[in-house]
C-alpha cells in the first residue's frame, strides 16, 4: 500500500491562472505523483506549465473548501518553481515540484515529481480529531458517487463523535461545509431518482 499524504497543491497555467485543489501526493522514492482524475483543470495547467507547489494547510477549512467549492484561497510567487503557491499565512510548509515523466491514463494521468525545494513555514503541531475528521469527510465527499450512500452515512456519524468532543469554531465551519455538500449531493440523487 502506497504513502499518501494529504495537500493543497497548486497548479498554474501559462499566462499565470492558480488553481488549488486538494490531493494525496502518492510517496514515489525521493519525489511524488500526483494523480488528478480527469476532468481537472490541474492536468492541463500540468501540461501548459509542469510546476506544482503543494502545501500543508493549517487551516482544514482551505480544504474543506476546495472540495465544496470555495477555492478563493491567497496565493502568492513561489520561490524556486514558476508558478504560485498557497499564502504563507495558511501552511505549515510547502514542497516545490517539477514534473520529470507523465504516465498518461484516460481516467488518471500520474504526474511523477521531483522535489525542487522544501520550504518549512512555521512548525506543525499535527491535528487534533476534528481535524483529522475534516480531512476524511472532505475525501469521503469527493466520492459520493463511487461510495455507497450507507457507507459515506456510517462514516460521517462516526467522523462526527469527533467534531462534537474536539472542534473549534474553524472546524465547526469546515464541517458544515462538507455536510451541506453531502445533503444537497442526497438531496439531488433522491430527485432524480423520483422524478
Amino acid at each position: 500500500m502506497a504513502f499518501i499524504l494529504e495537500t493543497v497543491v497548486v497548479t498554474t497555467d501559462a499566462a499565470g491562472t492558480a488553481h488549488i485543489a486538494p490531493y494525496g501526493l502518492i510517496a514515489d522514492g525521493d519525489g511524488w505523483v500526483l494523480a488528478p482524475f480527469r476532468p481537472s483543470p490541474a492536468i492541463a495547467n500540468l501540461a501548459e506549465n509542469p510546476f506544482a507547489v503543494a502545501s500543508s494547510p493549517r487551516d482544514v477549512r482551505v480544504i474543506a473548501g476546495c472540495v465544496t467549492g470555495r477555492r478563493d484561497w491567497p496565493t502568492e510567487p513561489a520561490d524556486h518553481v514558476p508558478g504560485r503557491r498557497l499564502s504563507s499565512d495558511h501552511v505549515h510548509a510547502h514542497l516545490e515540484l517539477a514534473v520529470e515523466s507523465v504516465e498518461e491514463d484516460v481516467q488518471r494521468p500520474r504526474f511523477r515529481c521531483r522535489v525542487v525545494e522544501t520550504v518549512a513555514v512555521t512548525a506543525w503541531p499535527g491535528y487534533n480529531r476534528a481535524q483529522n475528521a475534516v480531512l476524511e469527510a472532505a475525501i469521503l465527499s469527493t466520492r459520493l458517487d463511487m461510495l455507497p450512500p450507507e457507507k459515506i452515512e456510517r462514516e460521517i456519524a462516526y467522523l462526527a463523535i469527533a467534531i462534537e468532543k474536539t472542534a473549534g469554531r474553524a472546524e465547526r465551519e469546515a464541517w458544515g461545509w462538507i455536510i451541506d455538500r453531502i445533503e444537497a449531493h442526497n438531496t439531488r440523487t433522491h430527485n432524480n431518482a423520483a422524478g
